[in-house]
């Protein structure tokens, strides 16, 4: 699985290059909403390190504009517009599943629902030049240090990391009883083997 190839590159690599973004994007949101809120200030879904919309985006900006390298204006102008919709999709899509914006853009000029602004648009086209001419480069050889079975572990703890910390926030944002679910659970399992006995 990890050795095939999506793309032109392999899914060893995009998926190692998904979870760098994710922690990067984190990392630089958090210390920028850090020093705006002049608190220390967690910018994730999760306790950890991770915000999956950088992966995506970085991973997916490269993939489609890769192709397009020397034409500089047309990266940004795409790269823009793109990033654009893709934030006012997930933000739609929050507001509509977790009843909440984990951003607000209402304070800046030029916003449309305070889910997007010019502000940031302008700044996606820079991102976009920034990942597909410098960003992306580093990120590959960052992935390559690393011999590909250790990677691979080193990607599915972290994965799973993640997937752990998402589940129990999803817990709390949903507010289920993992109590109640885990007794019902049992009920059903003891059903179930009570039929085959």
């Amino acid at each position: 699985m990890w050795s095939k190839e999506l793309l032109g590159t392999d899914v060893y690599h995009l998926v190692a290059a998904f979870v760098l973004y994710s922690m990067l994007g984190w990392l630089v949101e958090s210390i920028y909403m850090s020093f705006c809120n002049r608190k220390l200030t967690n910018r994730g879904f999760g306790k950890g390190p991770f915000c999956p919309i950088y992966g995506f985006g970085a991973v997916a900006c490269y993939l489609i504009f890769a192709p397009l390298r020397g034409h500089h204006f047309i990266i940004y102008l795409a790269g823009a517009i793109l990033a654009t919709i893709f934030e006012f999709v997930v933000g739609k899509g929050m507001i509509k599943f977790l009843g909440e914006l984990w951003w607000d853009y209402n304070e800046k000029p030029f916003n449309y629902q305070g889910i997007i602004c010019l502000e940031s648009t302008i700044a996606w086209g820079f991102y976009a030049l920034g990942i597909v001419y410098y960003v992306h480069g580093w990120v590959m050889s960052a992935i390559d240090r690393f011999d590909v079975n250790i990677g691979i572990r080193i990607v599915e703890f972290i994965l799973l990391i993640v997937t752990i910390d998402y589940i129990i926030q999803l817990v709390h944002v949903f507010h289920v009883d993992v109590r109640e679910k885990g007794h019902r659970i049992r009920e059903k399992c003891q059903s179930i083997v009570a039929r085959w006995i």
